[in-house]
C-alpha cells in the first residue's frame, strides 16, 4: 500500500468467531453510541471501545479517556484474543512486539462513512495501527501525509487486516460510505476493530 503500510488478506477470518463472542461481551458491558463531536455533528459511525483506555470525542474535543462517559465505569479488558491478533498483524507487517493498549470499535451501517482523518490523538506514534475488518465490505481510503493528497482505495473484505506505521503512521485515511448488504455473521453492518498503543 504504501512504505510502512500493510494490507493481509483474509488474516483474521479464522479467529472470527472467537472475536465475535469477545464482541458481544464487551458491548454487553459498553454498547455502541454515537459520539458527537468539537464542532457539534453527531458522527454516522457507531462506537466503543475495550483496553485500558478509549477514544471519545464531544463538544470539548478528540481524546482518550479511561472512563466510558455513558457508563462512568471503565471501559472493558480487552480480550486476549484481540491482544494476540494485534500483535501477530503487526509482526506479520514489519512491527515486532506490538502491544496496543487500546481497541476503538467502530459500527458501521448502511450510509455510515469515516471522513479522511489522521490517527494523532496518541502519545505514541512509533507504535502502528492494526486494523481488523468484521462483517459486510467497506472501501477503504488511504491517502499521504496532506489532507489533499489523493487517497487510493481499497476493498476490504470481512477478516481483512490493514497495518500501518513508520513513514505512513499519520497517512490520512477514511471510509467511504458503506454499501448496503448482509453479512451471515454480522447482518447489515461492518464492524471495525482498530488497535493502537494510545500512551
Amino acid at each position: 500500500m504504501a512504505d510502512g503500510a500493510v494490507l493481509l488478506r483474509g488474516f483474521a477470518r479464522a479467529d472470527e468467531q472467537v472475536l465475535l463472542a469477545a464482541l458481544r461481551e464487551i458491548t454487553a458491558a459498553a454498547p455502541f453510541r454515537h459520539m458527537v463531536t468539537p464542532g457539534g455533528y453527531q458522527m454516522s459511525v457507531a462506537i466503543t471501545n475495550c483496553g485500558d483506555v478509549g477514544w471519545v470525542t464531544d463538544r470539548s474535543g478528540y481524546r482518550y479517556d479511561a472512563v466510558d462517559p455513558g457508563s462512568g465505569k471503565p471501559w472493558p479488558a480487552m480480550p486476549s484474543a484481540f491482544r494476540a491478533l494485534a500483535a501477530r498483524a503487526a509482526a506479520e507487517a514489519g512491527f515486532p512486539a506490538f502491544a496496543p493498549d487500546a481497541c476503538l470499535i467502530n459500527r458501521y451501517e448502511p450510509g455510515a462513512r469515516l471522513s479522511l482523518h489522521q490517527d494523532r490523538d496518541e502519545r505514541d506514534f512509533a507504535s502502528p495501527i492494526v486494523s481488523v475488518s468484521l462483517g459486510l465490505p467497506a472501501i477503504f481510503l488511504f491517502g499521504g501525509l496532506k489532507r489533499s493528497d489523493k487517497p487510493q482505495r481499497y476493498r476490504l473484505e470481512h477478516g481483512d487486516v490493514v497495518v500501518w506505521g513508520g513513514p505512513s503512521r499519520l497517512f490520512f485515511h477514511g471510509v467511504a460510505p458503506l454499501a448496503d448488504g448482509e453479512h451471515a455473521l454480522h447482518g447489515r453492518v461492518r464492524v471495525n476493530l482498530t488497535f493502537r498503543r494510545a500512551r
